[in-house]
């Protein structure tokens, strides 16, 4: 990209149904599983939310930042401003986090994670609003994975408000979540991943930081099962999970990585019944069955450039 666009200039100019190859199918393969692996994990922790989102992200950014400082990547104007979208994907990073949390807490683990996992069809919205082409097959796809997605949650509302209100944090969250990766795209696509991800993540820490002052929860008094569950919070989601998806990112279409985090779900559902015995609906299995059937017809459609 020339220093001269600015926006979304590059979302607009890439193929959005193109496939992953190389490298890039492993890191996306094990960003699947780090993603998979945070809604139970939440779901075990005694930690405030946003201290959690706290620590998760300042872990996170501390781990980057020596390969960031390497780069030095803030001299020139178009580095500048990818720092700004940087800065700006940190803030929506932490309001996703926010309502992730509230959703493993609120609901079931494979409610949340499949209402999240609507995040593609905002992405391909999105994408659309800025004048890329997304072809009509990859619509029917994700339209059919949509279904299933409601498939999987769709007794969720009678259970409980509380669950209701999962719901709707995680239906928000997913909103969120695509943005985030629309913005991290555009940012990636002037600075190292090292360098977007140590300040998207120390913006994301820094932004659950006044509430926590707000709110007076306690930053280090935990029992060392609850730091136990921070690590591998930190290990499996935040390095494999969205540090992974954000190398990815560099060359793999927006609309491609979101649909990807739709494994999320059944990962998430298995990692849940494993870890804390929790057991999904029984819907959850044919809905899952349709999800996947979408994700299938999404990545086996004609390709199609970008028209803008």
């Amino acid at each position: 990209m020339s220093e001269g666009k600015s926006g979304f200039d590059g979302v607009r100019a890439q193929s959005h149904t193109a496939l992953p190859t190389g490298r890039d199918i492993p890191l996306l393969l094990g960003g699947m599983i780090g993603l998979g692996m945070s809604g139970p994990l939440i779901a075990l922790s005694a930690m405030p939310i946003m201290v959690l989102i706290f620590w998760r992200n300042i872990a996170g950014s501390i781990l980057m930042l020596p390969f960031a400082l390497r780069a030095r990547q803030w001299r020139s104007s178009a580095e500048r401003r990818a720092i700004a979208w940087s800065l700006l994907a940190g803030v929506v990073l932490a309001l996703h986090f926010v309502g992730f949390f509230i959703a493993m807490r609120f609901t079931t683990v494979a409610a949340g994670t499949a209402l999240t996992a609507l995040q593609p069809l905002f992405v391909a919205i999105y994408v659309s609003a800025l004048g890329g082409h997304i072809p009509r097959r990859a619509w029917i796809g994700m339209a059919i994975s949509f279904i299933g997605v409601l498939a999987v949650t769709g007794v969720d509302l009678t259970i409980s408000f509380r669950a209701f209100l999962g719901d709707l944090a995680a239906i928000g969250c997913a909103a969120l979540s695509a943005l985030y990766v629309l913005i991290g795209s555009r940012a990636q696509s002037v600075i190292a991943t090292s360098t977007y991800t140590s300040i998207c993540y120390l913006t994301s820490a820094f932004t659950a930081l006044p509430a926590i002052l707000l709110l007076g929860d306690p930053v280090f008094d935990f029992p060392l099962q609850q730091w136990l569950i921070l690590i591998a919070l930190i290990i499996g989601a935040q390095v494999m999970g969205h540090t992974m998806m954000n190398f990815s990112l560099k060359r793999v279409s927006p609309t491609v990585v979101s649909l990807v985090i739709f494994f999320e779900v059944p990962l998430g559902a298995l990692f849940a019944w494993w870890w804390i015995d929790q057991v999904p609906p029984i819907g959850i299995i044919s809905g899952i069955m349709i999800l996947l059937v979408g994700c299938a017809l999404f990545v086996t459609r004609n390709d199609s450039k970008v028209q803008v």
